[in-house]
């Protein structure tokens, strides 16, 4: 397993009348979060755009406990547990200030020939970093 932690300030604009954070924008933070994981193990996106791998989220799920409110720091924990074949499942846990737990989620990412559009497996490079970081 290995994982990356990622603080995000909650924006006024995330959050309805009642300064709790909406919904949606879990999953803006888990994006935010598993791009910059990415790009802290050594595999920005942009690098994998480069050589002709387009990365889609193909399902998102997110379980809400507690509340996020605005101004409040959180971190959102992004984690990975199996290496990547065709798809990528990322897991997130996202604490509040306290360290309450306060929503999980995860999504699956596939990979694809940027050209082609067609299913291809996770990049050599990918695979040798996840290794790298531990992951088996």
């Amino acid at each position: 397993m290995i994982f990356y932690d990622e603080k995000i300030r909650v924006r006024y604009k995330d959050t309805d009348q009642m300064g709790v954070v909406h919904h949606s924008n879990y999953i803006v933070y888990y994006e935010a979060a598993r791009v910059a994981a990415l790009r802290a193990w050594g595999m920005p996106y942009d690098e994998m755009e480069k050589n002709g791998i387009i990365s889609p989220i193909l399902e998102v799920g997110s379980k809400y406990i507690l509340p996020a409110h605005f101004d409040e720091e959180i971190t959102v924990r992004v984690i990975v547990e199996e290496m990547p074949m065709v798809r990528l499942k990322v897991r997130y846990e996202l604490y509040n200030e306290e360290g309450a737990l306060i929503n999980t989620g995860h999504t699956w990412l596939g990979f694809l020939n940027g050209e082609t559009r067609r299913p291809c497996r996770a990049p050599q490079y990918v695979v040798e970093k996840m290794k790298a970081l531990g992951l088996e």
